[in-house]
């Protein structure tokens, strides 16, 4: 699967949290704590969007 770059600004506390993660080995990077908290959100809103068509 191809990748695209993009920056974002993040809160301090987030970042900890997101490094505290990787270090004990529940995500691979904070690439990886993203892209899964990217995917996720897109599933929750089109099956809400589906819902909301079929309701």
């Amino acid at each position: 699967m191809k990748m695209r770059r993009v920056s974002i600004r993040l809160p301090e506390s987030l970042m900890r949290e997101m490094d505290r993660l990787v270090r004990n080995g529940v995500f691979q990077s904070k690439s990886h704590i993203v892209r899964v908290a990217v995917r996720e959100l897109l599933r929750k809103e089109l099956m809400d969007e589906e819902l909301l068509i079929e309701g």
